[in-house]
């Protein structure tokens, strides 16, 4: 009898921080499926589809200049209200959007994993992917806002850290993804920490430097708890890059960068772990 050639053996995950790149890769048609699936399926049947891609942002830059610059009358540092909170927002709504959509990846797709194996890493690794398209509609809408604001002569300018914010763009990934896996991976048991993360997600925003400035935080603790989080030198760069006014640091951005990488690590630690006996769970 002829003896039969395998194309694939799935071995159990031996090393729990151990990601397989090249499998990953070689199921790239399936993350191309996944990114088309979650952008086609987040707006379906909807009156007005993507345009909510710029509704959303346009939305809550008007609800902050109303709320904050004009009741609260919280300074800008200078840069049009408009301008300055769409900045901030831009930022979070990819960050958020990664780490709530990856938060739920077990319960959201238990009954596709229980039935077919392929990586796992696979279902947020397209969901980072995925907002990619709606962060790139919001930049391009924040653009347009950034022009019309120059060409009236705004105190806005670029500098040399434009060329950062892909890197920005990448820990902000790499953070929501981290954090995303990681929530996963504990709700899958404790359902009711879903609720938590939700609550804890809201008051982050309020954490960050999205509608108020850093330079307003003059309380030396509470500055040191604020630049704690490593969501505030990714906002402050990107705001630093793109309107000229903001924090800048290379120290409070390497923090961010090893914040990040150790995250991910975690993360991908206990969603190794998880995965191995979560149908068991769920």
């Amino acid at each position: 009898m002829m003896e039969k050639e395998w194309t694939m053996i799935i071995r159990p995950q031996e090393k729990l921080w151990k990601v397989n790149l090249g499998e990953i890769w070689a199921y790239r048609d399936l993350i191309e499926l996944f990114v088309k699936r979650n952008i086609v399926v987040q707006y379906k049947q909807t009156i007005l589809g993507p345009l909510w891609y710029l509704i959303q942002p346009i939305l809550t830059v008007i609800m902050n200049m109303v709320v904050f610059g004009g009741i609260a009358n919280m300074s800008t540092d200078g840069v049009p209200q408009a301008l300055f909170y769409m900045a901030g927002n831009v930022c979070w709504f990819y960050f958020s959007d990664c780490l709530n959509q990856t938060s739920s990846t077990f319960v959201t797709n238990q009954g596709m994993f229980g039935k077919v194996y392929f990586p796992r890493m696979v279902v947020p690794i397209s969901t980072v992917l995925s907002n990619l398209l709606r962060f790139g509609i919001q930049v391009g809408l924040f653009v347009v806002f950034w022009l019309y604001y120059f060409a009236t002569g705004s105190n806005i300018s670029l500098n040399w850290t434009i060329l950062l914010v892909p890197i920005l763009v990448l820990m902000l990934a790499g953070l929501g993804l981290g954090f995303g896996v990681l929530i996963s991976s504990f709700t899958t048991k404790y359902r009711d920490l879903t609720i938590l993360f939700t609550f804890v997600v809201q008051l982050w925003m309020y954490a960050t430097p999205i509608v108020y400035p850093i330079s307003m935080v003059t309380n030396e603790t509470l500055r040191t708890i604020i630049m704690l989080n490593p969501m505030t030198s990714i906002i402050e760069a990107f705001k630093y890059a793109t309107l000229g006014q903001g924090y800048f640091s290379w120290g409070a951005l390497g923090y961010s960068f090893a914040f990040m990488s150790i995250l991910l690590v975690w993360g991908i630690v206990i969603f190794n772990k998880v995965q191995r006996s979560f149908m068991d769970t769920v």
